[in-house]
């Protein structure tokens, strides 16, 4: 039995798992300490399997020492699936985000956890969780919506699914919702915007057990997120208590080794790279105490320790997009989809009335799940829009075209899959920003971390990584993507919708993004829905969603507004950038600028009735009522205001939420726990609770919140 499993089996016990990790790094000499700081693995051999194809086909791994049988990590992404190999691909995060249902969402974080493991995973990525300031963001499908408690919930859902089989990092910490300048940009943010605004959703991860969290590559009040003392110690440990340990973004994660450790950063991921080259060197100068070292070096094994049982177990490959994890990408995919317009109703469709169904659009039958970046799925089949229906509707004739329209004339309905793609938004990597930032390499012919001919080596990978594309093997590796320049959609797209509302009088539009689309012809058509980007099984849950099997589950996680100037101001090359307090649905309830759809907006298959608003003991409660002959879902959401503050506020915010299954002609009352806390307000480094009335509003989006009719006093 090794060093470090004696020291696991004493945690099981009842041992301090920190006590126990300070006996083990004194065991270690500075070889062994140094090398717990980065990845395991060297630079330049490392950077070129990144870049051509790697990251989906291994695992990084970083704190491994052998000697003392100290595993270590083995990282590999997850926002929507395993990365590693041929994995289930849920729908991005987003959608999942506007299902509004942790309890779903624990269940795929555990799917997910389950297939990491079996590709050998320890740890993971997959909790990407960045508030969504602006809907032009490139990874906005990476994140939930654009609520801090909204995405807190769901992010410490997925969490707490991932760790019954792995270690979760919730990431990028903080203030990163921009992507083009990523690699520049330095966020300003005051207290107020920092603390009630940008970082709750961090806490209530943090809260929940969150083994590890991954430093932003941006900069927060002038100082490098994988450095920044206030971040990484004043707040994350010293406030919030946090026990695990820290790993960079890769690559260009830190600028100052030295500072960074000081600062409070455990790992550079995911190579051995700047701490490689300098560590060593500041310890034998003085720069750098050894105590430091040490300390982040315990961080790190106490977490290991503490979390020792993924180590043990590793499911067998063959629950790798099993068919109940089909299944529950088919159920998230159909529960997130929302419903924006139904007039008549359209929806949902009679299928025996069905002979002929015209599908326009260059995305119907084109696998289109998501970035190409770093939360890349390598799917092993996907279902699109165009083959779910023809499954589901065999005896009817489905055509197709991506842009003639007049295939409608003769259908019974129209659909019209219209949107984006990985080519429009996603990760991007700046070409001349990494050239910027080529100083943090180290040399090429560096003895440790270098390899010999550099430029020869990269030649005959990228030959070899076309070669695959060439035979068809090859989905990895990273696309344009980047920030949208528009929340329209693409001139050819809204083209297409008009030519099929104008030849047809039925006509369905599904919108495949990642976040909010400005809609100007969303009045001109019968029905339309966020299609997202909706996972391998996505083509058969439209299908289920546009033939009644399920209604669309969704509500809008942000809000849509009705042009690109009503929101806050977006540059996405910016060199700095201030983040204030409003953003999103707060913005324009402020400027009292009514929304296209509001936050939690979404229709459904019945008519529900919310009836006997409560609040009392602390949490709000409703009888929610069926008056339709469908069984239906809703999101009933609790919003808190301050009308008499002294403060700037949002004019209200979400304090809680919950899902509710009715069944024809039946009520149910629906509990809705309330936080509070989420209406303080921080100042001087307190949290101050005015002691004003508050007002509660209860209802099935912002817009049709409506006061409860008793006012509670904060205390």
């Amino acid at each position: 039995m090794s060093e470090f499993d004696k020291a696991a089996a004493r945690v099981r016990e009842g041992a301090d798992p920190r006590t126990e990790a300070r006996a083990l790094v004194a065991q270690m000499d500075l070889g062994e300490k140094l090398g717990c700081l980065d990845g395991d693995l060297p630079f330049w051999p490392g950077i070129r399997e990144l870049t051509f194809g790697g990251y989906n086909e291994r695992t990084w791994p970083a704190a491994r020492v052998e000697r003392l049988g100290i595993p270590g990590l083995e990282f590999a992404d997850g926002p929507r699936g395993c990365v590693v190999g041929p994995s289930t691909v849920f729908p991005v995060s987003m959608a999942r985000g506007a299902s509004f249902d942790p309890d779903l969402e624990r269940r795929i974080g555990r799917a997910i956890g389950t297939e990491l493991r079996a590709q050998g995973a320890t740890f993971t990525g997959a909790v990407c969780m960045n508030l969504l300031r602006h809907p032009a963001w490139g990874r906005a499908q990476e994140t939930y919506g654009e609520d801090p408690h909204q995405v807190g919930e769901m992010a410490a859902a997925l969490s707490e699914g991932l760790q019954e089989h792995v270690m979760a990092c919730m990431k990028h910490y903080a203030l990163n919702s921009m992507e083009n300048s990523r690699f520049k940009v330095d966020v300003s943010a005051d207290e107020r915007a920092l603390h009630e605004v940008y970082l709750p959703h961090f806490k209530r991860v943090a809260d929940a057990g969150v083994a590890s969290v991954m430093s932003a590559y941006n900069a927060v009040n002038g100082e490098w997120c994988g450095e920044n003392e206030t971040l990484l110690n004043t707040i994350l440990r010293d406030e919030w208590g946090f026990e695990g340990f820290v790993i960079t973004d890769f690559t260009f994660g830190l600028r100052d080794p030295v500072k960074s450790v000081t600062a409070g950063c455990n790992i550079e991921m995911p190579l051995r790279q700047l701490r490689a080259m300098t560590l060593a060197d500041a310890i034998e100068k003085g720069e750098l105490a050894i105590e430091d070292v040490e300390q982040r070096v315990e961080e790190t094994i106490a977490t290991f320790l503490r979390f020792a049982g993924v180590y043990e177990s590793r499911p067998p490959k063959d629950v790798i997009a099993c068919s109940e994890h089909r299944a529950l990408a088919r159920e998230a995919a159909s529960a997130s989809m929302v419903l924006l317009r139904n007039e008549g109703p359209l929806l949902p469709l009679d299928r025996s009335a069905l002979q002929c169904v015209a599908v326009l659009g260059r995305l119907a039958d084109r696998p289109n799940l998501g970035d190409g970046g770093s939360s890349n799925v390598i799917q092993p089949d996907v279902v699109t829009p165009l083959a779910g229906l023809r499954a589901a509707l065999p005896e009817a004739e489905v055509v197709h075209s991506e842009a003639d329209a007049t295939i409608a004339r003769d259908a019974d309905v129209v659909l019209v899959v219209v949107g984006y793609t990985k080519e429009d938004e996603g990760e991007y990597l700046d070409d001349a920003a990494m050239a910027g930032l080529s100083h943090l390499y180290p040399p090429m012919d560096h003895p440790e971390l270098g390899m010999e001919d550099v430029p020869g080596a990269f030649a005959r990978s990228a030959a070899q990584r076309a070669e695959r594309s060439n035979e068809g093997a090859d989905q990895a590796g990273f696309v344009s993507g980047g920030d949208r320049a528009s929340l329209r959609l693409r001139a050819d797209d809204e083209a297409l919708i008009r030519q099929a509302a104008e030849a047809h009088g039925r006509v369905v539009v599904a919108i495949v993004a990642g976040s909010a689309v400005v809609m100007p012809w969303l009045g001109d058509v019968s029905a339309a829905l966020m299609l997202w980007y909706p996972g391998m099984e996505g083509g058969h849950a439209l299908a289920d969603v546009l033939l009644g099997v399920c209604e669309a589950g969704g509500r809008l996680p942000f809000a849509i507004p009705r042009s690109e100037d009503d929101l806050v101001h977006f540059d996405r090359d910016a060199a700095s950038e201030t983040y204030g307090l409003l953003h999103g649905q707060w913005w324009l309830d402020h400027h009292d600028v009514e929304a296209q759809r509001p936050f939690g907006f979404g229709l459904g298959y019945t008519n529900l009735d919310l009836e006997d608003a409560r609040f009392e003991g602390g949490n709000a409660s409703a009888i929610v009522r069926n008056r339709g002959a469908r069984p239906g879902s809703t999101v009933v959401q609790l919003y808190g205001a301050v009308p008499g503050s002294q403060y700037e506020r949002p004019p209200k915010r979400l304090v809680g939420f919950a899902r509710v299954r009715v069944e024809p002609g039946e009520a149910t009352r629906v509990e809705i726990p309330c936080d509070e806390s989420a209406l303080d307000v921080r100042i001087d480094g307190r949290w101050i609770r005015e002691g004003l009335p508050i007002e509660w509003s209860l209802g099935f989006d912002a817009m049709r919140a409506a006061p409860i009719s008793m006012s509670s006093a904060s205390g």
